[in-house]
């Protein structure tokens, strides 16, 4: 559990390149990388605008860590209902 918390905190770190946000440019590239085997449409820039979009809580857009956790959190529900179908349902 530990190694997948610092793999997401090291991942949003490496792709905000320093910064508090990634922007849509850091993002397109976060997710066709590290999240095409778990999602669809990765290889969309639209559909991964518009998934940036949908995050973009504050409308400043960027992606803030507080907005990429909410992407993990979807995207860990997905898996989890991919596995045990029975969760769905809750």
């Amino acid at each position: 559990m530990e190694s997948a918390i610092q793999t997401l905190v090291t991942t949003f770190l490496g792709s905000t390149k320093g910064k508090e946000s990634m922007d849509g440019k850091s993002f397109q590239k976060m997710v066709k990388k590290h999240l095409s085997g778990v999602m669809e449409d990765t290889n969309s820039s639209a559909a991964i605008k518009e998934m940036q979009n949908g995050l973009d809580e504050n409308k400043d857009g960027k992606v803030s860590f507080q907005e990429y956790l909410t992407l993990i959190g979807y995207v860990a529900k997905s898996v989890s209902e991919s596995k045990c179908p029975s969760n769905a349902a809750s």
